[in-house]
């Protein structure tokens, strides 16, 4: 059993807007160092262990496609430090940043921003920032061995637990948003819905 709130509140998360563009930043602490979180962001058979398969030319330049979900271009890569890379198309960017944190522990930054946002203004992140967040929680698992060998992170979408932790991440997000001040409330509400809807079928606003 994982302790949900206390994994919501590990994430700091933050929304904004420029224009038509949605951006998304998350920031966590894991206990490992900098080159050991590089390598299981970027090594292709540690990533199906926490993440999803994934195939392509994993170089500046290349290409790479999520088994069952996004593709991008690689735009940029300074190990062990940052990758940046397109993320479903070319007005979506995704940029993933690591810093050595206290002891042997790494800040891990990511931003996601959005050219053309699924939703009207800073509402898009609810498109995004969950799906996210499971991501970060699989990693957070997986760097610290509570994710059992035999684990389909795929099919782990479907457990109770994580779709509990769906749910409040969800609602985390509502919170940012409204705090950022990027969208009206019926705008962040009509989104919500539709993302509970996606990440927890039975949750109510």
């Amino acid at each position: 059993m994982i302790d949900i709130l206390e994994r919501i509140n590990a994430v700091q998360r933050e929304v904004s807007r420029t224009g038509e563009t949605v951006t998304v930043v998350m920031r966590r602490t894991y206990r490992a160092e900098p080159t050991e979180v590089w390598d299981a962001l970027t090594d292709p058979e540690r990533m199906r262990r926490w993440f999803m398969p994934i195939s392509g030319d994993l170089t500046i330049g290349g290409s790479f496609q999520l088994e069952g979900n996004a593709g991008g271009d690689i735009l940029e890569c300074d190990p062990p430090k940052s990758f940046k890379v397109t993320f479903g198309g070319p007005n979506s960017l995704l940029e993933l940043r690591l810093l050595p944190g206290a002891g042997s522990s790494t800040e891990l930054e990511l931003e996601h921003s959005m050219g053309e946002a699924p939703a009207p203004g800073g509402s898009g992140a609810l498109w995004v920032g969950p799906g996210w967040d499971g991501a970060l929680l699989g990693l957070a698992l997986y760097l610290s061995g509570e994710l059992p060998a035999d684990t389909d992170p795929v099919k782990m979408a479907d457990f109770p637990e994580v779709i509990d932790y769906n749910e409040q991440s969800v609602r985390a997000w509502i919170e940012a948003i409204r705090a950022s001040g990027t969208t009206t409330e019926e705008d962040l509400l009509s989104a919500a819905k539709i993302s509970l809807s996606q990440y927890a079928p039975d949750a109510e606003l």
